[in-house]
């Protein structure tokens, strides 16, 4: 019996290794283009696959021989932490549920809490730590916010138990994670209750509409398959390398459950961060449970290839990558978000800012931004003069020109459609792109040079994230935190009719996108596709909205730009757009925070 048993521990041994020499081939594989090598991702899965299959078959004479409960929460933690590569590479949700199931089952059934016992093995307890690590940011994406704090609270207690357990080790970056996951939620459920940011039948899509939509056809029509999105700030709310603004812009181009589906919950949490059993009673992992907790109904969602502080140099090679990659009749979208100042964070050119009437930021420079402006050869207005004169910086500290994103950089890529979003206080600098191109028109969408509250305390990007960007996501929480409203001061059903009047509004900008005869090519050939649709949306209410929030004489700063321009009967003044942020106003009681009267 013992031989037996030694034989199925060697066994075991040798799948492990085998699985992990594969795992490790396709680790470091960068989560952008096509992989050459696609078979080898199905070589370790179906590695893995067999070594799970295995020590379930074989479970009690492994347990006999010596193994361990860590162990097979390893295991299971390899494969939820392979899924969720794969998630990042394809973007399709399976992989991101499937790697949920694994490190929830991993929870429940306290795989590594054998470890606190196992004469405190420390790294044993780092892998613990790993985990829960890993589980937070998957239940982050998954939008799981009850398992989040639940995991929080968890995680805390065990970085401060290892504390007081391993005292010769030092676990500040594990301290430091804790701490990113604790203002991350702060920010994140700011406005709790709200709409998901992903897209969602049931409310993106506008029965009003609809059947404008899908008469609207172009000349050329384009489809949105692939995206890359980076933001770049000092101090900026992340959790691991995954920034507030990134995490807004990936859930803002992905598909929601729709429907019935909808109301689906994949945990039922009791309060204690230990949820229902989806897995039957065996206590074996399901490996194929994740196909039955995905929506068949839903398209495929954009690739997206998220890019963490990277060099100058790398973001051109990727865009490079997707940019030859890119299928014909197809668009990429970029999405950039930096500081246009070297060695200065966006909290910093703030701090010289000060309120006037009618609660708006002053449009007075402060000294750092004087000076760059001066230096930057730019005219009175922002605009630059040249395609290497102003830039978006993404370097860390010092001044180095090679941490400089020129707009001479991005013109290369305009030999394929380009749908380019940038989000930075030099952002009027990328005007020149526009007719600058090589081939085709690229979309420009600008953020504002300003961001612009009532409260001069949600300024700070390093707090809230930035304020085009919001717009952008989340269209109506973005408004409240412009005119100073937040979520527990706001009744739940004055919001949900916020809510029916912003709908409105698109539905009525929407029939006048797809049947307004002047609405330039570059736009209509992405009005078809939903996310970019409804970006081009929120665009306009945001822009809209911070026309009548600031005077007319600081417009230059504090408003967003888009490149062609829009049909005039959507503009700011146009009766259609004016009488709805009028509405959303004086239903918020804040009609007085703007300025309807000086336009």
């Amino acid at each position: 019996m013992g031989e037996k048993n030694d034989v199925v521990l060697r066994t075991f041994r040798a799948l492990v290794e085998g699985a992990d020499r594969k795992f490790a081939r396709v680790r470091d594989v960068p989560a952008y283009g096509h992989v050459t090598s696609q078979q080898y991702f199905h070589k370790v899965f179906k590695a893995y696959t067999k070594l799970w299959r295995y020590q379930q078959e074989h479970r009690s004479k492994l347990v006999d021989s010596g193994l361990h409960r860590w162990e097979i929460g390893e295991i299971a933690s390899r494969i939820g932490q392979l899924y969720f590569g794969q998630y990042m590479r394809t973007s399709e949700a399976r992989f991101l549920v499937e790697a949920y199931v694994f490190y929830e089952a991993i929870l429940n059934r306290r795989y590594f809490e054998g470890s606190k016992g196992f004469g405190k093995d420390l790294g044993v307890r780092f892998k613990e730590l790993r985990f829960y690590a890993r589980f937070l940011l998957v239940s982050l994406i998954l939008n799981r916010t009850e398992m989040v704090k639940g995991l929080t609270d968890l995680f805390k207690a065990l970085v401060d138990e290892s504390k007081a357990c391993f005292r010769e080790t030092n676990f500040k970056e594990w301290r430091q994670v804790v701490q990113e996951i604790v203002r991350f939620m702060k920010v994140d459920t700011a406005f709790m209750n709200v709409r998901p940011l992903r897209y969602c039948a049931m409310f993106d899509s506008h029965q009003a509409s609809l059947p404008y939509v899908a008469r609207f056809h172009a000349k050329k029509v384009l489809k949105f398959r692939d995206a890359l999105l980076t933001s770049y700030h000092r101090n900026e709310v992340k959790f691991a390398e995954l920034t507030l603004d990134t995490f807004r812009m990936l859930q803002c181009l992905e598909w929601e459950p729709s429907g019935s589906f909808y109301q689906k919950q994949l945990v039922e949490s009791n309060g204690n961060c230990v949820s229902t059993d989806h897995s039957g009673a065996s206590g074996l992992i399901d490996i194929n449970l994740a196909a039955d907790m995905t929506d068949p109904t839903l398209p495929p969602n954009p690739r997206k290839a998220i890019l963490y502080r990277p060099s100058v140099t790398h973001l051109i090679a990727v865009m490079a990558t997707i940019c030859e990659e890119l299928p014909p009749d197809s668009v990429m979208l970029v999405y950039l978000s930096a500081s246009g100042n070297a060695g200065y964070s966006n909290v910093n050119q703030m701090e010289g800012f000060q309120k006037s009437s009618k609660y708006k930021v002053s449009s007075q420079f402060s000294q750092e931004q004087s000076s760059s402006m001066s230096e930057s050869s730019s005219n009175d207005r922002g605009e630059s003069t040249g395609y290497y004169d102003s830039y978006l910086w993404f370097g860390s500290r010092g001044n180095s020109v090679s941490n400089n994103l020129y707009p001479g950089d991005i013109i290369p890529f305009t030999r394929r459609p380009l749908f380019l979003i940038i989000d930075s206080d030099n952002s009027h600098a990328f005007k020149v792109l526009h007719g600058a191109e090589r081939g085709e028109a690229a979309a420009l969408l600008l953020s504002p040079m300003r961001p612009a509250f009532k409260n001069l305390s949600d300024v700070d990007i390093s707090k809230n994230g930035s304020q085009f960007t919001f717009f952008l996501t989340a269209p109506l929480p973005a408004f409240c935190q412009m005119v100073g409203l937040h979520s527990s001061n706001i009744n739940a059903d004055v919001y949900n009719d916020a809510e029916n009047i912003l709908s409105t509004a698109f539905s009525e900008w929407e029939v006048i996108l797809c049947t307004s005869t002047s609405v330039n090519i570059v736009w209509a050939q992405v009005l078809n596709d939903p996310f970019i649709r409804r970006l081009i949306l929120r665009f306009i209410f945001c822009r809209s909205v911070l026309s009548f929030f600031c005077l007319p004489e600081d417009s230059d700063q504090y408003v967003p730009v888009c490149l062609p321009h829009l049909p005039s009967s959507i503009l700011p003044k146009s009766e259609v757009v004016q009488s709805s942020v009028l509405r959303l106003a004086k239903h918020f009681n804040v009609a007085d925070c703007f300025h309807f009267n000086d336009t």
